[in-house]
């Protein structure tokens, strides 16, 4: 069973919504071991002041801790959707590097049905999942014991 690091951005309703909906398919998928989804949002050490420097080395060293401990990294690319300003999340694009540079598979969500993709993300990405179109029903049928390449189906820019 794979784990999985689900990186999104996850400061709105709107993302929140998103993540769940993704969680949701990944949940439902049998080559996924539900209970090691990792979400970054649910480890945010809320033991020192957000913000602080020992907040901040915490959570950078827990996220990059658990993007190499993950057999899969799965991306949200929707940032501001609902607002029209839709470029990646910077956080979201610096996981999908580190887990490039580990050699750890990178599959890709994207609910904007309009939004062109970054040409390193097209290149990056072992199977791409378009949400606007039936993509979340797929993803939850994708074997990622396999893990076959579906390339991304888009204007890459």
């Amino acid at each position: 069973m794979n784990k999985i690091y689900l990186a999104a951005p996850f400061f709105s309703d709107q993302q929140q919504q998103r993540i769940q909906l993704v969680k949701t398919a990944l949940e439902k998928n049998s080559t996924i071991d539900s209970k090691s989804i990792f979400l970054p949002q649910e480890h945010q050490f809320e033991e020192e002041e957000f913000g602080s420097r020992a907040w901040q080395q915490y959570v950078f060293a827990s996220d990059v801790r658990q993007i190499y401990r993950a057999d899969v990294l799965v991306a949200i690319l929707d940032y501001n959707l609902e607002n029209g300003d839709n470029e990646g999340d910077s956080g979201t694009m610096f996981e999908i590097g580190v887990a490039f540079a580990n050699h750890t598979p990178i599959v890709v969500i994207q609910f904007d049905p309009q939004k062109n993709l970054n040409l390193m993300i097209a290149q990056s990405l072992t199977a791409y999942f378009d949400a606007s179109q039936n993509g979340l029903q797929d993803l939850s049928n994708y074997n990622f014991d396999e893990l076959k390449s579906k390339p991304a189906k888009r204007p890459v820019i």
